[in-house]
């Protein structure tokens, strides 16, 4: 089934009379449990396209919709229930509270959604656990390595149980090690938990763990590749260098 579709989707900068295409009417499908990479050179509308997936930013034209919902349409309040319900995000920088400890991070979007605080803080020990985090739930996060805090972020995206988790260069500021742990969760999430991913990454490595990668270049798809498995990074390597070289 089909959960996240995109129809024309374009975003532009600039004046109407030069026109800067950040986005120029990409049509992209994602089937409900589909770990889905997005990759392309410097410049070539990842982050744009994730953000209008998330309803972080408006369209010019085309529309997106989550399940059966168009939320292109939306105003502000009913984008804002939409994230809060069915959106997870996971960010290159992990936005955590710092007076706050792991587990009040990740049980905030439950507190703000009106679920009593000890049911919250309950659901994030939970979710923490699922992490591998549950023994550092009471550390706040300059008490926590990088890798680790990105596992808080990941674990306070799935708190919610969302519909989709969208992930933007979630290992772009971890060394290598971190960066594995933290992609092998978000695997995890889509094996085990049914999660639904759509990731935006420059990194092959990362890219291998998906299912299917777009690679988009001068805000267009300009080609897919559907993995069986994992191991491919050199292959992906290689194709993203023919998509930055083309043209």
């Amino acid at each position: 089934m089909t959960i996240v579709r995109t129809e024309q989707l374009t975003k532009l900068y600039g004046e109407a009379s030069q026109p800067i295409y950040a986005l120029d009417k990409v049509n992209l499908d994602v089937e409900e449990g589909e770990f889905v990479a997005i990759m392309g050179p410097s410049g070539s509308g990842k982050s744009t396209l994730l953000y209008l997936l998330g309803g972080l930013d408006t369209p010019s034209s085309g529309k997106v919709w989550i399940r059966d919902k168009d939320i292109s349409v939306m105003n502000d309040d009913a984008l804002s229930a939409l994230r809060r319900e069915s959106l997870g995000f996971v960010f290159q920088f992990f936005n955590l509270i710092p007076v706050l400890t792991a587990q009040e991070n990740v049980a905030m979007p439950l507190i703000l959604d009106g679920v009593p605080r000890p049911e919250a803080l309950q659901r994030a020990n939970a979710s923490l656990a699922q992490v591998g985090m549950a023994e550092r739930a009471t550390h706040r996060p300059s008490e926590l390595s990088g890798g680790q805090q990105q596992r808080a972020a990941l674990a306070r995206a799935l708190v919610t149980k969302p519909a989709v988790v969208l992930a933007d260069e979630p290992t772009g500021n971890l060394d290598s090690k971190s960066s594995d742990e933290v992609v092998q969760m978000l695997r995890k999430a889509v094996d085990q938990w049914h999660q639904t991913l759509i990731l935006v990454t420059h990194d092959p490595r990362v890219a291998a763990y998906a299912d299917r990668i777009v690679f988009l270049k001068d805000g267009t798809i300009v080609d897919e590749n559907r993995l069986k498995g994992q191991g491919k990074a050199d292959q992906i390597r290689e194709q993203l260098g023919r998509v930055a070289i083309s043209g």
